[in-house]
C-alpha cells in the first residue's frame, strides 16, 4: 500500500514527466510554468521543512513512518 511519502515522490515524477512532454511537444511556456512551480515547492520544502502536498497526503493516506513500526 502506498503511503504519503511514496505518493508525493510518484506525483513529483509524474509532474516532471508531464513538463518534459510539454517541452517536447512545443508548449514550452506551460512547461516552464510547471517546472517553476515544482522548483518553488521544493525550495519551500528545503528551507522550511514543510511540504504542502506531503502534509495533505499524510492527512489522507498516513505516513510511511507509522506503517513501518
Amino acid at each position: 500500500m502506498l503511503c504519503a511519502e511514496k505518493i508525493q515522490r510518484v506525483l513529483m515524477a509524474i509532474m516532471l514527466s508531464l513538463s518534459m512532454f510539454l517541452f517536447m511537444s512545443g508548449q514550452a511556456q506551460i512547461a516552464v510554468v510547471l517546472q517553476t512551480f515544482i522548483i518553488l515547492m521544493i525550495l519551500v520544502w528545503a528551507f522550511t521543512d514543510f511540504c504542502p502536498s506531503l502534509w495533505s497526503f499524510k492527512k489522507i493516506f498516513g505516513s510511511c513512518e507509522k506503517k513501518s513500526k
